[in-house]
């Protein structure tokens, strides 16, 4: 009890050593935000008018009533457009393959097409596969490609706007959002530097945010010590408990041994009987075998029984004929 009374007193010394910086530090980051939310925080110098855009990916696309149809086609890893007649029955269709995904092997590398949408006499897609590898096509109504942009992350939706197009997507790493400048149409999209834009956020591993919240280590010191002090405290309570079970169960078992001895030694031994009881033991037996034993006359009556001969047990047959042979 004392070695626990110990290991308990200096965890907790230890724990309130390295909470009182943690507490410290709090409480300074308090007074400075001054009950400031996240978003007012990061923008106390300037207001700003929130421009909410929203991306979602669409699979299906159509102009007016009787106009065009896009449909994505996942079976085929193709984009349809589909012509529509006077009494709005399809007419014709034509497709574009975004990625050829028969015969191959690494499915994970298969471009596949995300989101579909119109722009003008335009179809713009973007297709993008399990890995960090997408991009953005520009089709006419005839199905020839008229532009293409790669990028190095797993694109999955995209808005058009007036001046630029939205290419929003995420990598191993955390998320990316690309602009492209519609400076110079559809026809002059590319990655260059004047005319993509690209924001990156990396999601923070959990090692990263301790190191963030805790740079000092403090933290961590005090939840490493005290693991192993509560891992030693269990430890110590199950081998005490184990080392009580084990005596209990020796007791029990060394009572039964002595109760059987004691037993043992109740009955009398050959030195202690009298020979009154060894006469008494005689006359029992002897009463007893004559009580067991039938009257019988001396008569003795032999009957002999003749059987009929059968080679099955005749003698002839058992011997060996070796010796009977004359030479």
């Amino acid at each position: 009890m004392k070695i626990i009374k110990k290991l308990l007193t200096t965890g907790l010394f230890v724990m309130a050593l390295g909470t009182t910086p943690l507490w410290a530090q709090l409480d300074n980051q308090s007074a400075s935000e001054d009950s400031l939310t996240h978003f007012e925080y990061n923008n106390q110098k300037e207001e700003r008018v929130l421009d909410e855009r929203h991306f979602i990916s669409y699979r299906f696309g159509c102009v007016g009533d009787n106009g065009p149809l896009v449909v994505i086609d996942s079976t085929d890893n193709a984009v349809d457009i589909i012509f529509l007649n006077e009494n709005s029955t399809c007419d014709t269709t034509i497709r574009f393959i975004a990625d050829e995904p028969h015969g191959r092997h690494d499915l994970a590398n298969i471009l596949r097409p995300k989101s579909v949408a119109f722009y003008e006499e335009y179809v713009i897609f973007v297709a993008s596969s399990k890995k960090d590898s997408s991009y953005l096509a520009v089709i006419d109504f005839d199905g020839n490609l008229v532009n293409r942009v790669d990028f190095g992350c797993c694109a999955q939706a995209f808005e058009i706007y007036r001046d630029k197009i939205i290419v929003a997507g995420r990598n191993q790493l955390g998320y990316d959002y690309i602009f492209l400048s519609l400076a110079n149409g559809v026809e002059g999209l590319s990655t260059d530097s004047t005319m993509c834009s690209r924001i990156h956020y990396h999601i923070p591993k959990q090692a990263d945010r301790i190191r963030e919240s805790d740079p000092v280590g403090i933290g961590l010191t005090v939840v490493a010590v005290s693991v192993v002090f509560l891992a030693l405290l269990c430890i110590s309570l199950i081998l005490k408990g184990y080392g009580k079970l084990i005596m209990k169960t020796q007791d029990r078992k060394a009572s039964k041994s002595m109760s059987n001895k004691d037993a043992v030694a109740a009955v009398p031994s050959a030195s202690e009987t009298s020979g009154e009881i060894y006469a008494a033991i005689a006359t029992a037996i002897y009463l007893y075998d004559e009580e067991m034993h039938d009257e019988e006359n001396t008569v003795i009556t032999i009957q002999k029984v003749e059987r009929a001969w059968t080679p099955w047990n005749a003698k002839y047959y058992n011997m060996n004929h070796y010796f009977n042979n004359k030479r």
